[in-house]
C-alpha cells in the first residue's frame, strides 16, 4: 500500500469525528459538556468507548487495507491492532485517508476520506453506537495536542 500523502499532509485536510455524540457541542450550550465528558473519561467508561473504536477499524479492515502509522506492515493481526489503539496515538492508515485515535480521547479522527470510504465508516459507526459529523469550526488539528 503507497501511501501518496504523510502524515503531516493528511492532518492539514477536511476531516470527520467519530463520536458518541450525534454533533459538536456549541460553545453556548446550556448543558453540562465538561461534567459529562469527565464522566465518560473514566478509566470503566473509556474502555467501552474504545472497544467499540476497535471494532470499528477491525471492520474496516475487513473492507480496506490498513497500516499503522507510517509501517509497511499491510493488515496487522487484529490484537496488534487492538493494542496500538489502547496504548498509544496511532495513525492508521486508510487508502489515501487516515484515521486518528489517542487512548485518552473519546472521539477518533478520519482525516481526507473519499465518498466511499466515508460512507462505509458512517455505516460501521452506526453499528456501533458511534457518530460521525464534520465540526464547525476547524481547530488546528496536531500531533500531540
Amino acid at each position: 500500500m503507497i501511501m501518496k500523502r504523510s502524515i503531516d499532509e493528511l492532518l492539514e485536510t477536511e476531516y470527520y469525528v467519530l463520536d458518541i455524540l450525534p454533533y459538536q457541542v456549541p460553545s453556548d450550550s446550556k448543558g453540562q459538556y465538561f461534567a459529562v465528558e469527565d464522566y465518560y473519561l473514566k478509566p470503566d467508561r473509556l474502555t467501552e468507548i474504545k472497544k467499540k473504536h476497535i471494532n470499528v477499524i477491525l471492520k474496516l479492515n475487513c473492507f480496506r487495507d490498513i497500516s499503522l502509522d507510517d509501517q509497511d506492515e499491510i493488515n496487522p493481526k487484529p490484537v496488534i491492532i487492538e493494542k496500538e489503539i489502547q496504548s498509544r496515538y496511532v495513525c492508521i492508515r486508510v487508502d489515501d485517508a487516515m484515521i486518528v485515535s489517542r487512548p485518552d480521547e473519546t472521539h477518533i479522527t478520519l482525516f481526507s476520506p473519499d465518498s466511499e470510504l466515508l460512507e462505509l465508516i458512517r455505516q460501521l459507526c452506526t453499528g456501533e453506537g458511534l457518530f460521525v459529523f464534520q465540526p464547525c469550526n476547524r481547530t488546528e488539528f496536531s500531533k500531540g495536542n
